[in-house]
């Protein structure tokens, strides 16, 4: 690892590295339809990327009548078992980047709004030792876009959090990791980003390498130097 090289790369789960908005889309549609109600793929898309808790009062607001734990707990089961019964839907390139981190060892932490054990399930999927530690939506008192998330990750991998790359694809979660002040790269996927100072925007991690993650790393670690007084 050089100066060129970022400390740690800290990843968002769904819709970055999984393709899991679908599966969230259709338990929400599920459980608010338990209760009578109708949600439609435009309000699943206005869920994307809120932590748990705030969809939860959202779904609340449509109609389920039930405390916010539990309709937690109902929504994460249900994406689990899709999960098992559908398979895991990777996002193109997500893998092969992370492989390679892992050989070059890059340490890498999960940071995702999904509770503990859909996290987990995801990672004994991926087939190596990606991550050196999960941050997940049961271990933060504030969602994305709090930037708490990310800077618990960078504290319990103990390096800067200025010298982290990030990798989000929704709003709230590059919100959320420009504050930490983690250099930050947006990959979106079903909900478009747009351009913005505080990050960086890829169409996709497919193809992508370390170098390309150290080349946005000096350039974005040069910016701040300049503006810096």
């Amino acid at each position: 690892m050089t100066t060129d090289t970022p400390a740690a790369v800290l990843w968002d789960m769904d819709g970055t590295i999984v393709d899991t908005e679908p599966y969230w889309m259709q338990a929400e549609s599920e459980l608010v339809g338990s209760f009578g109600g109708v949600w439609t793929h435009e309000d699943g898309l206005k869920m994307v990327g809120n932590g748990l808790s705030v969809s939860a009062g959202i779904l609340q607001g449509a109609g389920v009548r039930l405390d916010a734990d539990e309709i937690i707990q109902r929504l994460t089961g249900r994406v689990q078992e899709l999960l098992k019964s559908e398979g895991v839907p990777w996002r193109p390139g997500a893998r092969e980047l992370l492989a390679e981190l892992s050989m070059q060892g890059i340490p890498c932490a999960l940071v995702t709004m999904s509770m503990s054990p859909m996290a987990e399930q995801i990672v004994d999927l991926i087939g190596f030792p990606a991550f050196r530690l999960i941050v997940a939506g049961d271990h933060v008192a504030k969602p994305k876009p709090d930037p708490e998330a990310y800077l618990l990750a960078a504290t319990q991998l103990g390096v800067p959090i200025e010298r982290c790359v990030a990798f989000e694809d929704s709003v709230p979660g590059v919100a959320a990791a420009a504050a930490s002040g983690a250099v930050t790269i947006g990959v979106p996927h079903i909900i478009e980003l747009p351009a913005h100072s505080s990050y960086t925007l890829w169409p996709s991690l497919a193809g992508r390498t370390l170098s390309d993650i150290a080349t946005v790393f000096v350039e974005a670690s040069r910016n701040q130097e300049v503006v810096t007084p």
